[in-house]
């Protein structure tokens, strides 16, 4: 073997640690494009679909019962497509619909919308987020770690990714499906890590709207005791927050516990 032969060996065998962002992006190809595609946008439109709140609620609140269907069918086609968070469509559904009919209406949206954002996913990445992990022996292992155990362990660890409430839906969407997880597993972790954040904001939601105002600024200005919304706003946040940290810590120590077991 020539030094140019086992040089070239060395550049294509496995390297340590985990791809840097530049790293992935020059291998990822339309996968990074997807990426910070699914990372922007929904910040964007998030924001735009909150200022338009009191008018698109209006108008769905006049289709009656084939506005759910509506709301549902846009919520997760546009999550689905990395399009519109879903924080915002949570809010747009608590507010339009209350508490009841809205939570039931967007965990729907949004196993919908996994579905559409995970077949995306895999069209788009194929084996190539996989084969660039296996080519940096920490990720590989981390990615073994997380999913690469047994069917009820790994809806768990989804369940747990889903949970934080910085946790990018869109985004994370790409990440399971590129790294293999089975579709069914996808799913159900979906809607069980994303009901508490979910409820909460849908209920936030509708309290606000009780007040009988048409948006948010009109409800801190006008709407009755705005205070006691704010204090249960805060309230709902930091209860996100513990239970985001709570389910990173298990995260965490279950990625810990297996790469242990696997050095030695």
């Amino acid at each position: 073997m020539t030094e140019t032969e086992s040089k070239k060996d060395v550049a294509s065998g496995p390297k340590q640690g985990v791809p840097t962002g530049r790293e992935f992006m020059q291998e990822a190809g339309a996968v990074g494009i997807l990426a910070i595609l699914w990372t922007l946008l929904p910040a964007v439109l998030g924001f735009t679909l909150l200022y338009f709140l009191g008018s698109v609620s209006s108008w769905l609140a006049e289709q009656g019962s084939v506005g759910i269907l509506i709301y549902i069918g846009f919520f997760g086609i546009s999550a689905g497509l990395g399009l519109f968070p879903t924080y915002a469509q949570a809010i747009l559904g608590g507010w339009v619909f209350g508490m009841f009919i809205g939570i039931p209406a967007a965990i729907t949206a949004i196993v919908l919308a996994s579905f559409i954002g995970y077949l995306i996913a895999r069209v788009a990445s194929g084996n190539r987020v996989q084969r660039i992990l296996q080519r940096h022996s920490k990720s590989e292992a981390i990615r073994r770690a997380l999913i690469g155990r047994s069917p009820l362990r790994t809806l768990g660890i989804i369940t747990l990714i889903r949970i934080p409430p910085n946790s990018p839906f869109a985004l994370t969407n790409l990440l399971i499906a590129a790294c293999g997880v089975p579709l069914a597993t996808c799913l159900v972790g979906t809607a069980i890590g994303m009901l508490p954040r979910t409820a909460l904001i849908i209920i936030v939601a509708a309290a606000a709207r009780s007040a009988g105002v048409d948006n948010f600024e009109a409800f801190m200005s006008q709407g009755r005791d705005p205070w006691m919304i704010g204090i249960g706003l805060i309230t709902a946040i930091i209860v996100l927050v513990i239970i985001g940290s709570i389910a990173k810590g298990a995260l965490q120590r279950a990625a810990g516990l297996d790469m242990g077991s696997e050095d030695r």
